[in-house]
This record gives structure tokens, sequence and C-alpha cells, in this order.
């Protein structure tokens, strides 16, 4: 055939005439069919690819196999390099993924993993890592992440630590220590240090080696300023022999109080058949069963009942409210039932009320003073003030609860006393919210002054103490200092603090919603001695409900099939928890009505820049970040409503009017991330925005049911 007339590496060649070829038909050399031709091959490959398979490979294969070969063997280099990145980063996210939720390194032995991820991946061949390389990046993660904290640490000009000791399930002793400082943005941390395996009886002198190891091994032994622990005897005893001060748990100290209050009570009848009726439904299924039906035939929420611990704080409070809720359902199956087990009679039901009505204020001052990402120090005064004015006896107290009252006032005075209460003055007076010491009594406000005034002198002392090593003979120098030096300039310098002192008493007092740590970090410079101590004394926890967190987190780690796991391994897994785990959401807040139900989602407690709202519809999220005083809103909902003020649905609507809420708190520095009322903002009386809030004991205070702070 004539050079020129073929086409597609001569699988079809133009139609022959007598004279020439006709250039506008193709023949197919393999079955003869004809096909119109117009400089295009779309329709022939179609038809060579369709119907000879064999005979177009065959032929490519034989034409490109010097070309294809080079190109093969690059593609497959880089293809090599491509699986090995992503194998590396599955790897990676799988190890990140086992330290932050608690899950067991032979996961990755789960056929139902491998499966999952080859299914996400699109590669059947697919295989998990074995079980020591999980562990091995698990190592190198915690190694990466310490050196992170360590150098944040070392920026810190004091640190305030919280330990307590616990007994896993294997019947070992561990101890849990957590950090906790201010940095120079004025932002609060608060991370876990350590959770070591103790062999050693806890001795007071043990206990004290114990923390100084642990500060030593991060190296911030000069930094410690206070220990919060609980008041165990041999704890007490152990802070005799450390360097720094003691700051006792107040909330454990507020729960001995009620205990010792309701030891011995009038309560107590109540207490026993509220436990034997929780009990009977908690130990039999069936009625339990029952329970659920009745709680859907009478309209209520299906919900378990509670049993108090004595071991949990505010557990006696929750079986008291679930009891209650319940009261007419649980009267009609135990009336169907033939037992022993009785309600709570109407009196009884009434001192139950009554109960719950004085410990509901216990349960708010704990969980406030247990917060770890806020100011909590300095709140102590006055939220042991407000339980001393709330337990004070009334006219229309029955004789009981006059009892309970009385001795819960004096039960708490008793454990004040002996708490670090210098300490906690001072705190008091250097948060902006609360200087007015309007909490102490107004003989013992001038003696808190004084104390601040002798720490301004105390750390000038420290700070013009030369340091340089000792020599045989003064330096003619150092002679010169001393002449230059005269009394009247210590004068200065004394009245120079005092005035400093004042003028911080003369700054106004600010609203008990905002951050004291955002007006320390704008006011700083005006009182720059004064901020330093403040970042000390603010630092301070006034709880040890750090570290039981970190005991809860350790317990979901050691379980019954995980108690053989190494010490340095548990030591690894409950640290990257709590450091990975940081950003946690603490916060919701639910606003429902006609359209639906939208959420309210804050991060961090008094640094709230970020919020999530969302209806319940489909593809109807709406994201407001706040970052620089500028909102990113990927949703076109809102940002229609932002720019033409329109709202196409009711959900959109309801989108942009808490939009221009939220944009109000922004921009006037009045956001409070624990939903709490602003002062410039008539909230109450938006009907958009009015549910969210409720007015109680003088208070704004949260419809929401806040993560357990215990």
């Amino acid at each position: 055939m004539e050079k020129g007339t073929e086409i597609l590496n001569g699988h079809f060649y133009f139609k022959p005439l007598q004279q020439g070829v006709d250039r506008t038909k193709a023949i197919c050399k393999h079955c003869k069919a004809e096909f119109s031709y117009h400089r295009s091959t779309s329709s022939l490959k179609y038809h060579l690819n369709a119907m000879h398979t064999l005979d177009a490979n065959k032929s490519s294969t034989q034409t490109n196999s010097g070309g294809n070969l080079r190109q093969t063997m690059l593609d497959a280099a880089q293809g090599r390099t491509t699986e090995k990145q992503k194998k590396d980063k599955i790897t990676n996210a799988i190890a990140k993924w086992v330290a932050t939720n608690c899950r067991p390194t032979s996961i990755v032995e789960d056929v139902g993993l491998k499966n999952v991820i080859r299914i996400a991946t699109n590669d059947c061949t697919y295989e998990p890592p074995p079980r020591r390389t999980i562990v091995r990046k698990i190592h190198e993660l915690y190694e990466n992440e310490r050196t992170i904290k360590a150098t944040a640490l070392q920026h810190a000009q004091t640190v305030a630590l919280t330990g307590d000791y616990s007994t896993s399930l294997g019947n070992h002793n561990y101890l849990g220590v957590t950090v906790h400082y201010i940095d120079e943005q004025w932002k609060l941390h608060s991370h876990a240090l350590t959770v070591m395996k103790t062999q050693e009886r806890h001795f007071a002198e043990t206990c004290a080696e114990h923390f100084i190891h642990v500060a030593q091994q991060w190296d911030i032994l000069n930094k410690v300023s206070t220990l919060s622990t609980d008041c165990a005897r041999n704890i007490v005893a152990a802070a005799r022999h450390l360097p720094f001060e003691r700051v006792p748990c107040v909330a454990h100290s507020l729960q001995r109080s009620v205990t010792v209050s309701s030891h011995n009570s009038a309560f107590d009848n109540a207490l026993a058949k509220c436990r034997k009726v929780v009990g009977h439904f908690k130990h039999s299924p069936a009625s339990a069963t029952e329970l659920e039906k009745k709680q859907i035939e009478l309209g209520q929420k299906k919900e378990s009942l509670i049993q108090d611990i004595p071991t949990r704080w505010n557990s006696t409070l929750d079986m008291i409210k679930s009891v209650r809720r319940n009261e007419q359902p649980l009267s009609d199956v135990l009336t169907t039932h033939n037992t022993k087990v009785a309600m709570p009679t109407p009196a009884e039901m009434d001192k139950l009320q009554r109960l719950e009505k004085l410990l509901e204020p216990c349960r708010y001052v704990t969980e406030l003073l247990g917060g770890e990402k806020y100011v909590s120090c300095s709140v102590v005064f006055p939220a042991l003030c407000h339980l001393s004015r709330v337990m004070e006896s009334s006219d229309d107290d029955p004789a009981y609860v006059v009892k309970f009252k009385s001795m819960f006032r004096i039960d708490l005075e008793t454990r004040k006393e002996n708490a670090n209460i210098a300490y906690l003055k001072i705190a008091t007076a250097l948060d902006p919210r609360f200087k007015d010491l309007k909490c102490i009594l107004r003989v013992e406000k001038s003696e808190v002054w004084v104390s601040i005034t002798k720490l301004l002198k105390g750390q000038r002392v420290i700070a013009d103490e030369p340091v340089e090593a000792a020599t045989s003979k003064p330096s003619k120098r150092k002679f010169a200092i001393l002449v230059a030096s005269s009394e009247s300039d210590s004068e200065q310098e004394e009245d120079s603090i005092e005035n400093g002192v004042r003028r911080y008493k003369a700054e106004a007092t600010i609203s008990t919603e905002a951050c004291p740590l955002q007006w320390w970090s704008k006011h700083a410079g005006s009182h720059n001695r004064l901020a330093s101590i403040a970042q000390k004394y603010l630092a301070t926890p006034a709880t040890s409900v750090p570290c039981e967190r970190l005991f809860s987190l350790a317990g979901h780690i050691v379980q019954k099939k995980r108690v053989s796991l190494s010490s340095e391994n548990v030591n690894y897994l409950v640290c990257l928890s709590n450091w990975l785990g940081a950003d946690e959401i603490v916060d919701t807040t639910v606003l429902r009505g006609a359209f639906g139900f939208v959420s309210f989602k804050s991060f961090s407690v008094f640094e709230n820049r970020c919020f999530l709202l969302s209806c319940e519809r489909p593809s109807t999220d709406y994201i407001i970040d706040h970052s620089d005083f500028g909102f990113k809103m990927p949703h076109p909902g809102v940002k229609r409503y932002k720019d033409k003020r329109e709202a196409r649905t009711p959900a959109e609507h309801v989108a942009g009017q808490l939009y221009d809420w939220i944009t109000a708190h922004v921009v006037e520095n009045q956001l409070v991330a624990t939903g709490r009322n602003p002062t410039n903002l008539n909230t109450v009386n938006n009907p958009m925005i009015a549910p969210i809030f409720s007015i109680r004991d003088h208070s704004i205070e949260r419809i929401v049911k806040e993560k357990d702070m215990r």
C-alpha cells in the first residue's frame, strides 16, 4: 500500500480509486468497514477499541515500547514516592488518633479499620502499620509536644501546680501533676506535666520529693509559686517540706461541708428512700423498660435515673433532680409491682425540694471554681461570700433547714481558716472585678493592700541584688555604687510603689462578666510592677480539679483489658491526650423556637472568639469565625444577610439576628463566653435572643447542661 494512505498505524486506509485514493473515506483493515473521514480519528479509534481491542493493544505496544518503558519507570518511581508519603500521613494520623482519643494501639490489628482505610484510599493492597510502629510514632509525638510545652514554660515568669495521687485498676500508684501559667500576652495556659508511677509509700517526705522531682524534670523548680492539692494529711504534711506555698482545694472543702451538714440530718430518711428507688430500677432491666414506656406515655423525656456516689461531687443533687422530675412515672410503675420499695412521701418530697434548693448554689460554686480555662483563684472569696449569704437562715425556714444552714456555715468557716487566706485575698485584690474587696471585712482590707505593697518592695530588693561571682576584694565600682545610692532614693522608690498601688485602687472596677486577663493586657503598662505579681497570683487554680480530670482521662486509658500497660506508655498517652485535646468544646447553649433548632457553641471560657450556628435543615450550617475583629462566613445565607440585610428563610433570619448580636458583643468588648447577659445590650427584651437567658438570684444563668467539671 502506498505511503501516506494509512491511518492510525495502518489499522485504516483511504478508499482506493482507479486514479488515486478517496481521502474522505476510511476503510478498516480488519473488517473492511467503511467510515467517513474529515481529518478526525475519534470515530475510527472508537471502532478500533470496540471491535478490535487485541489488535489495537498489540500494535500500540509494539510501536511505543521504547518510549513507554522509560515513561513507565519514571511513573513507577514517582508513584512509589507518592504512596510512601500517603502511608506515612495515614500512620501519623492513626498515632495521633490513638493518643488523642485514648484508643488502644491494638486497634491497628482490627480488620474493620483496615477495610475502612482501603475503601477511603481506594487501595485494596493497603496494610495498617504494626503496633510497634504506632508506639514509636506516639513516643516521637510525645517528645515533639513536650519540647513545645517545655519551651513555653521557660518563657513563663511563674507557674502554679496541682497534684494528687491515684490508684489504677492494676493496683499501681500514680502521681498526676498539672501546670498553670499566664504568658506575656496575658493568656492562661493549663496542661499536664506527668502521670508518674510511684513505688514508695506516700510519707510526707516522699511526696515532697516526688513534686520536686517533677519540677526539676521540667526545669521549673525556681518558678513554682503554689501547689494546689486536696486535704489529705500526707499531702498537707508534704507541703511543709516544699519551697513553695500550698493552696488547699476549695471544692474539696466545700463538698466536705455539704457531707458534714447532711450527716444525721432530717434529710436522711428521704435520701435513703431515693437511693432504694433508684437502685431498684438500676438493678432491674424490666422495671427500667417499664419506666421508659411510662415516661413516653406521660409526654416526658426518656431518661435514666441517676444514682448518687459518695465520692462523686454533686451526685446527690443529680439524684434528687432525677427522682423529682420522674415522680409520676416512678409512682405509676411501683404501684403495679409487688415490691417493698416505696416512693418518698409528699412530706419527704418537700424535704428533697428544699435540699435541692440548698445544694444548687454549692454545685454552681464547685463548677465555677473548678474551671482551668479562666481565672479562678480570685473568685474564691466572692463565691464563698455568696454561699454564706445564701445559707443565712430566714423566718420561713423549718427547723431542719436552719440546722443544715447553721452547720454548713460553721464548718465552712472552720475550713476557710485552714486555707491559705492571705494568698487568696491578694489574688482577689489583683482581680479588677473584685478589687473593691466587698467580700472581705472592712478592717481586713487595709491589711491586704499593705501585703501587696510589701510584695512590691520585696520584688524591688530582689531585682536590685547584684548577681556576680564572689571575689577576694570588692571593686572600686561597687564602692562608687554604694556612695551614689542614698536614703532619699530609697524613699522615692517606696513613694513610687505606694503611688502605684493607689493608682490601681483608683481604677474603676470592671463587670464581673469581663475577663480580668484582658483588662491586665491593656493596663499592664500603666501598672507594670503590679502586673508581674498579678501574673503569679491569677494563674493559681482554686482547686485541684485539673488533676482530677487528668486521672479521669487515665481511667479511659488504663482499662481492664489494658492494665498491663507500662507506666511510661501510660504517661505518654495521658499527657498526649491532654495536650492534643486542649481545644475541645467546653460550652453549648441552645436556642429553640418555631423555626427549628439553632446551636451556639463556644471554645474557651472568657476567651471565646469562635461560634458555630447550625439549623436542623439540610446543608444549612452558619460558621462565624472571629479573628482580629473580622468575620469569615462561608455560608452564602449569612453572607447575603451581612451584605444586603436579606434573609430568604426563617433559619437565615435567625442566623442573621444572632450575627448582629455577636458582632455587637465583640465590638464593644463585652463578649462573655459563659453565655451571660451583656450589660449594654437589650437581649432580654429581644424575642429572638431572650429564650437563651433566665434570671436567678439576681444573676443571669445559662439554660445549658454544662460538661461535668469534675
